[in-house]
């Protein structure tokens, strides 16, 4: 059975969730866009995210990530992977949730150290203790997360391929996101 994506999905979560990397295989599965909030403010801005955070602070960033979120969500059915503060944003999340849905990818804590303790890219852990401010962002966002309208649990054995199934899976609990073609 084809499956029709009728409005964006948008992955929320933490640095490390896997945002990006099963947004990309789902909206591969789905036959819809691919969109990355990050990759479009580097893509404007000629620079990375870390680097816009270093030049210019994070209210700038945040401002201009709004921006990109609104107009991509314009864009119509496709998925979008957002940074891990973008859904914080009051503004953001009712925009979201007005023209698409929200999928929250959780991962506790210890998954999400395994996965960004060793990346450089990550400018809100530029710090003396990373975990203890991973730690700290985790507990801190947690609340705001819950807020989207679905949730999948990531877990240590997953592959890309298996969380994919699990968004799907989810998904399709909501046929005005996600329906048969017909």
């Amino acid at each position: 059975m084809a499956l029709v994506v009728k409005k964006p999905v948008v992955m929320v979560g933490m640095m490390g969730a896997g945002k990006s990397a099963v947004g990309r295989a789902l909206a591969s599965r789905l036959g819809v866009p691919f969109l990355d909030s990050d990759h479009e403010i580097e893509a404007a801005a000629a620079m990375t995210v870390a680097e816009v955070f270093d030049r210019d602070g994070e209210a700038f960033f945040r401002n201009r990530e709004a921006e990109v979120i609104a107009r991509l969500l314009a864009m119509g059915p496709s998925v979008l992977s957002t940074g891990g503060g973008a859904y914080l944003r009051a503004d953001n999340r009712a925009l979201i949730h007005e023209t698409g849905v929200a999928v929250w990818l959780r991962a506790d804590l210890e998954l999400l150290w395994e996965r960004v303790r060793h990346k450089s890219t990550r400018p809100l852990l530029h710090t003396p203790d990373p975990k203890g401010t991973l730690r700290g962002l985790y507990e801190a966002r947690v609340g705001t997360y819950a807020k989207a309208e679905l949730v999948v649990d990531a877990h240590p054995g997953y592959t890309i391929s298996d969380m994919t199934d699990q968004v799907i899976r989810v998904l399709k609990t909501r046929p005005d996101v996600l329906g048969a073609r017909g």
